[in-house]
């Protein structure tokens, strides 16, 4: 029974991004933005469990994988959709169809891809090869957050459906690229083995607190950036 416990945890990480996609569709991104924080908390318990209980499966890896397609996955692709069909054209004519404003769902396709690579990729096991996709979904959450609370008037430049496609596809290509990026996952809560990870958590308290919800979209950038310029070391 106690085997159980980590798939538990990834069911609920799934329950979770159910549950922001239909405040998606509701348009409240303030509880949608609650309810994926949900996911990235039971997506990283359900890791560090598993490997605290010594209760790794190949089930659970399975099933870790579905639950990020929808919630770290589907959901950004339709916060992208969203912030489309709220910028001009598309909030003024609401009787019409465009491809356009649904392309950002080229990120959940490629998120898909991206996680069936880690699947079969023996590479991604201390380190990952491409963004992986929490780290996209915290980005694309964040940028929607800003447009709910923004403070800079950055929102006539998000609410582009060009800049919110052009984004798009670098998200894509960023997902499934030969990046070397730092792995989020601890093993242990050990300073010395975590360093870059809890120096990553120290610079996104600061970023939050200096520039509230724009600090979310900054500290993902500034973990991509961080990333490229240090290549990850296998410990």
């Amino acid at each position: 029974m106690i085997n159980q416990i980590p798939n538990a945890l990834t069911c609920l990480n799934l329950l979770c991004g159910c549950f922001s996609i239909v405040f998606i569709f509701k348009g409240e991104i303030n509880i949608s933005a609650l309810f994926t924080l949900g996911s990235l908390a039971f997506d990283f318990l359900d890791g560090f469990v598993a490997r605290a209980l010594k209760a790794t499966s190949t089930i659970g890896k399975e099933l870790d994988s579905l639950a990020d397609v929808v919630s770290f996955g589907l959901v950004p692709g339709l916060i992208g959709c969203h912030l489309c069909l709220a910028s001009p054209p598309f909030s003024l004519v609401t009787d019409s169809f465009s491809p356009l404003a649904y392309f950002p769902l080229i990120i959940t396709i490629a998120s898909a891809v991206r996680l069936a690579r880690f699947n079969v990729d023996t590479r991604q096991t201390d380190s990952f090869i491409g963004v992986p996709t929490p780290a996209i979904t915290i980005l694309m959450v964040g940028i929607a957050l800003v447009v709910e609370h923004d403070s800079f008037n950055l929102t006539p430049t998000i609410l582009n459906p060009f800049f919110i496609c052009g984004l798009s596809m670098v998200i894509a290509w960023l997902l499934n690229s030969e990046l070397p990026m730092l792995a989020l996952k601890f093993k242990s809560f050990s300073y010395r083995e975590n360093s870059a990870q809890y120096l990553l958590i120290l610079s996104s308290i600061i970023f939050i607190a200096l520039f509230g919800y724009t600090g979310i979209p900054m500290i993902i950038i500034l973990y991509i950036a961080n990333s490229i310029i240090k290549k990850p070391v296998k410990t």
